[in-house]
């Protein structure tokens, strides 16, 4: 019966997630349209506006759709001081699909729009591939080391995409999300890469690295986030979420000032700057993961 009520639940807020996408799709796409059509930069701007209004829009319905239709218990700590006004780099954990509509929920109205990294796969998602890109989303082809070998003049792309779109995040307050772990954690993707820490995979200081070097001197602040769902063992699922078996989430937050020594540096030219960043993600994994061995200390049945 538990399971019956859990997967009712589960097709009822999904389908109140697809009526919000609709409604909200009949205002956004003839927006973004003319945004494709029309190639003037006045034009463009104002739609690119008026396309996150409406994603703002979109984000509060599926919060309000959760919160009628799940009771979550919401931990979170570290939302003091921010504003909408200041444009932040935004690093965090990967533990679930969840993360996007939590950081999503937990931001709204507190920091600028997040535009996080998406695979290039993602663009030919039906409906969701053509918002993200008509937000500015930037898109990313990864390759593997092998493909690299064969075609080395593809090696730095993905870092050269995020430039340019770094570019793009100059003309108005923005928050840029990044999973610095690149994929979800699980236990056995941990141990293939024998990551040096208990809770989190290998970090990846690249995309983090290229967002400091061509726009640090934009960013107000770095928060470095940390996700924790206490009564789910990763990975987790987002149908957990649309079930409801997700009851507890705590988010701690850290305003993290950028050291003025990482500022007007080539991350693909500067080998010591290379380096200074590797060490600083690594010292934030680090504390990332003391902090959540003792969460999952404190909330151990």
């Amino acid at each position: 019966m538990r399971n019956f009520v859990s997967n009712l639940i589960c097709i009822i807020v999904m389908l109140l997630f697809m009526l919000n996408t609709a409604a909200w799709g009949c205002l956004f796409f003839p927006v973004a349209f003319i945004k494709l059509i029309i190639p003037v930069k006045a034009v463009r701007e104002f739609c690119s506006k008026l396309l996150i209004y409406c994603a703002l829009g979109w984000i509060h319905c599926n919060s309000f759709i959760v919160k009628g239709s799940h009771n979550i218990t919401w931990d979170v700590q570290g939302l003091e001081g921010l504003s909408v006004n200041n444009s932040y780099l935004v690093l965090s954990n990967h533990r679930s699909w969840a993360d996007i509509f939590v950081l999503q929920h937990i931001f709204k109205n507190r920091i600028p729009f997040l535009k996080f990294f998406l695979k290039k796969e993602l663009i030919w998602v039906p409906v969701l591939g053509a918002a993200w890109w008509a937000l500015d989303f930037p898109f990313m082809k990864r390759y593997s080391r092998n493909y690299l070998e064969k075609h080395p003049e593809l090696k730095g792309k993905d870092m050269q995409t995020i430039q340019e779109y770094c570019e793009k995040f100059k003309n108005s307050p923005v928050s840029v999300l990044n999973f610095v772990e690149g994929t979800r954690f699980d236990y056995v993707k941990q141990a293939e890469q024998k990551s040096p820490y208990r809770n989190l995979l290998y970090p990846r200081a690249g995309g983090a690295g290229i967002v400091l070097s061509s726009m640090g001197g934009y960013i107000s602040n770095v928060l470095d986030v940390t996700i924790f769902y206490p009564d789910n063992e990763p990975p987790v699922g987002f149908l957990e979420l649309l079930k409801g078996n997700i009851t507890r989430i705590v988010i701690r937050i850290r305003v993290l000032p950028i050291d003025p020594a990482m500022l007007g540096r080539d991350y693909f030219q500067d080998p010591e700057f290379k380096n200074m960043v590797h060490e600083w993600i690594h010292g934030i994994w680090r504390e990332k993961d003391e902090l959540i061995q003792e969460l999952k200390t404190k909330f151990s049945p």
